[in-house]
């Protein structure tokens, strides 16, 4: 099995060698995917939505902002806290217009700093690589592992990946996993739901 090291330099050089169009047209493909999921899913109103870095060629997620809002549902997003290193949830605004942060994080310009964040039921989050099992490698810097652990409600934890699972990935006891995976072609779930 390959170290988390390993695998996070083979993904990002995967992602590097995508071109701006392709990140797109999967991205668009994630969306309709996210679509089928939604309709077996209707009950659910309150989603947390992470926003593409785009020079990591991340998962272009304002596609999925845009179907969300359609559907009228409630967006969330975070912003890093650097000094306290959480994220900090803030309650979306429709047709919110965005500024990138230093580090290249699509932020909106006008949000609402939530407190409590007891109303969110899903939980988009980033990775880099994925395993059948439905754990997941992220950057590395373990934010979204101690957004969802700091969460008092149980959440739908859905990760968006243009790539197919791996075997198995290396876990650590904090790591948490995701229930489900939405890729270009299919919609993963792990566990039993």
């Amino acid at each position: 099995m390959k170290t988390k090291n390993e695998l996070r330099q083979d993904y990002r050089q995967l992602r590097k060698q995508m071109s701006g169009d392709e990140v797109n047209d999967l991205s668009r493909k994630i969306t309709k995917q996210l679509g089928i999921w939604l309709e077996e899913h209707e009950g659910l109103t309150h989603f947390h939505l992470f926003f593409p870095i785009s020079k990591f060629k991340e998962v272009n997620t304002f596609y999925i902002q845009q179907l969300l809002e359609q559907q009228g549902k409630t967006l969330f997003t975070s912003q890093v806290n650097r000094e306290e290193n959480r994220l900090d949830t803030l309650q979306l605004p429709s047709e919110a217009a965005f500024f990138l942060d230093e580090w290249g994080i699509p932020v909106p310009q006008e949000s609402v700093r939530v407190t409590a964040a007891t109303k969110i039921q899903v939980v988009f989050v980033p990775l880099l690589a994925y395993d059948k099992s439905g754990h997941r490698l992220g950057f590395g810097k373990g934010f979204y592992d101690r957004f969802l652990a700091s969460l008092e409600q149980p959440v739908l934890k859905v990760g968006l990946s243009f790539f197919t699972p791996e075997e198995a990935i290396p876990v650590e006891f904090h790591d948490v996993p995701l229930d489900y995976c939405i890729t270009p072609e299919q919609i993963l779930k792990f566990r039993n739901h």
